[in-house]
């Protein structure tokens, strides 16, 4: 296994920890985030720019969700 293909391993498999446990806190939509980045970032690095602009996307709709979530929790 190559240290790019651990690199993506482990984005994956934080980005599903995050989403499986978001009912939990918001800070699991903020991890969710920012393992959307990571993923983004492997996509972009192993050359499938499809999967790295769609996780892209996800980042900024998960930002949005943390955002209305920590307003929630918030208030």
């Amino acid at each position: 296994m190559s240290a790019l293909d651990a690199f993506g391993l482990f984005a994956v498999s934080f980005c599903l920890i995050c989403y499986a446990l978001e009912h939990r806190s918001h800070w699991y939509v903020l991890g969710f985030a920012a393992a959307c980045v990571l993923g983004s970032i492997y996509g972009f690095l192993q050359g499938a720019w499809p999967f790295g602009l769609v996780e892209a996307v996800w980042t900024v709709i998960a930002l949005r969700r943390w955002q209305a979530a920590r307003a929630t929790a918030l208030s």
